[in-house]
């Protein structure tokens, strides 16, 4: 059985919502780009995945969010950019999960991490598909794991 973010079907993500969508217009176009290659992961494994059912999109704290309000499986994952790093994605999670940590402790070379609430996906920096994937899938699985 393939598992949520390892489909290799190509799946659309729906149209964002007019707010997030401005969101994203907002954003410089190299964080943009890899901001919306994360939204497409995130529909992709939530399509894979069927104790994650549909998502919504929404705005929090002005970035776009997702979040699986119908089956309660998850935590919110939210897109943005650091005020920092503006030329750098990330992705974000509650800081008050165990998810941070646990890829910490699953990828330990991995340097993309801020904190316990962040993956920074830096211009240039090493692929770090596999990290992504885990952190998608156990974000969006948070409160019902596999």
């Amino acid at each position: 059985m393939v598992g949520p973010c390892e489909s290799h079907d190509v799946v659309e993500p729906p149209a964002a919502p007019p707010e997030v969508a401005a969101a994203y217009a907002a954003f410089d176009d190299a964080p943009r780009d890899r901001l919306l290659a994360l939204r497409a992961r995130i529909f992709a494994a939530a399509a894979a995945d069927p104790v994650i059912g549909p998502l919504t999109e929404a705005l929090r704290w002005g970035e776009p969010a997702y979040l699986t309000e119908a089956t309660k499986s998850g935590t919110t994952i939210r897109l943005g950019v650091p005020r920092s790093a503006p030329e750098t994605a990330a992705l974000y999670v509650n800081c008050r999960t165990s998810i941070i940590e646990g890829l910490r402790a699953q990828f330990p070379d991995c340097d993309a991490f801020d904190g316990n609430r962040a993956i920074l996906l830096r211009p240039g920096a090493a692929q770090i598909d596999d990290v992504l994937h885990a952190a998608i899938a156990r974000a969006l699985r948070y409160h019902k794991p596999a």
